[in-house]
């Protein structure tokens, strides 16, 4: 009876655990909770998190075009998508920079290497998945423009984590934020996650960069900051 009565608790826990990973992706619009730092989550399956990341029903509210169309991009520049998950923005950026290159920078192995294979596949040359840490892309070279979507939020110790990404930031580059509004009306991460546009900017300022532009209502669930990096004081 000992037995059986513990066979039945762990089977209730198994279902809890089940439920709570589901109504995690449900909460984040069919996305995954994740964080930069000790409760980062596994993808293991990259294949599986592909039809999330790349549903083509995300076009209709993420709007790649009007993202991409903020970065103001030259045929040469240099472009780092931090937390590029499987390559979403990073295969639509290539074209654009035929003459440039992409870092496609990620945390999780499989999602790089699965990005890796991607482009691979797709010929894009100018594109190169990179292995970043919880505390640094890692980026080979400075960029021109780094940008972060539905990725800020996850960072811990953003203000260390930002002022050493200017030391990878070429003069006069663009760093990029698209993150989640915070209404409890429109979908995304819970809302115990999500940061307002003005906590970004203050973050922001204090590790070293400006505002120079924001938009609150290009996009239906996301705000987008523009910023610059301030010189480092002599």
């Amino acid at each position: 009876m000992a037995l059986l009565s513990l066979a039945v608790q762990l089977r209730g826990i198994l279902c809890l655990s089940s439920v709570v990973a589901a109504l995690l992706v449900s909460a984040c619009g069919g996305e995954p909770a994740r964080t930069h730092g000790a409760g980062h989550h596994r993808f293991e399956a990259p294949e599986e998190w592909a039809k999330r990341f790349d549903d083509p029903a995300r076009d209709e509210w993420q709007r790649p075009d009007v993202v991409i169309a903020h970065l103001k991009l030259s045929s040469d520049s240099k472009v780092a998508d931090i937390g590029a998950g499987t390559g979403y923005f990073a295969v639509r950026i290539s074209p654009l920079v035929p003459v440039g290159k992409v870092f496609a920078v990620d945390i999780e192995p499989s999602m790089v290497e699965y990005t890796r294979e991607r482009v691979k596949k797709a010929g894009l040359i100018n594109v190169s998945a990179v292995l970043g840490t919880t505390d640094d892309p890692k980026l080979p070279e400075p960029v021109d423009v780094a940008l972060l979507v539905d990725t800020y939020h996850h960072i811990e110790g953003r203000e260390a984590y930002f002022m050493k990404l200017r030391g990878s930031l070429a003069p006069g580059a663009r760093l990029v934020i698209v993150d989640y509004k915070v209404d409890e009306a429109i979908s995304g991460p819970p809302m115990a996650m999500r940061l307002s546009a003005p906590e970004v900017i203050d973050e922001l300022e204090a590790a070293g960069y400006r505002l120079t532009a924001r938009s609150e209502g290009a996009l239906p669930r996301q705000y987008i900051l523009l910023f610059e990096a301030l010189a480092a004081s002599k």
